[in-house]
């Protein structure tokens, strides 16, 4: 269930966070979008289906470049600035935030996150290379997160399949069959549902492994 949208103004212009929140006080997992999409994402929402039942609360934040209702999204440092802005309202109930997000929104996550005070970091979908450009890797943003970090990919991500990963202080959880998205093709076995449940399975086993935040 949604509690609240909140605007919040940063230096990137106004970006919003919609929350959904535990029944208790809880460790916050703030997601991010990618560069092509919003907060509709299957992935993002999915988890902000599931997540308050375990204990976390979810907020969903939409960059100021989406809530101004541009296509294309700005250049990472102004991403970067968007996200440092939202961080004030994300942390202000004094309880542990977990910097999260999908594909550019988890690059902004792992560049970010240890200077903001998070405690841990979930990449989903990271785009470890531009499609069919492995020589471009991001990989150091990923390694140099500092943070405890679960990695959740497509085993069929064209931006990354799991096996091109390096090795590292991270943990991956493999998606079989998913693409970027998540999308699963119609006669894969696990199917649709199935595959973001083992999404959702993973980020709870590994949210609540992490024992006492903050």
């Amino acid at each position: 269930m949604t509690d609240a949208t909140q605007s919040v103004e940063t230096d990137a212009g106004t970006a919003r966070v919609t929350w959904h929140r535990a029944r208790k006080a809880a460790p916050v997992l703030a997601l991010g979008h990618g560069a092509g999409g919003g907060v509709e994402a299957r992935d993002l929402q999915a988890l902000a289906r599931v997540l308050p039942a375990h204990g976390v609360t979810v907020a969903l934040v939409e960059q100021p470049w989406r809530v101004a209702g541009r296509k294309v999204a700005p250049a990472p440092k102004t991403l970067d600035a968007g996200w440092r802005g939202v961080w004030p309202a994300l942390a202000g109930d004094g309880l542990p935030v977990i910097a999260g997000g999908r594909s550019a929104g988890a690059r902004v996550a792992c560049r970010t996150a240890a200077g903001l005070g998070a405690v841990a970091v979930l990449a989903l979908g990271f785009p470890l290379h531009p499609p069919g450009r492995p020589e471009k890797s991001r990989a150091a943003e990923l390694l140099g997160a500092g943070l405890p970090t679960l990695v959740v990919q497509g085993g069929k991500d064209p931006f990354g399949r799991p096996e091109e990963f390096p090795q590292g202080p991270y943990d991956l959880v493999e998606v079989p069959n998913a693409d970027h998205g998540f999308a699963v093709p119609k006669s894969a076995d696990p199917g649709q549902e199935q595959a973001l449940e083992i999404l959702t399975d993973a980020v709870v086993k590994w949210a609540t492994s992490l024992g006492p935040l903050g």
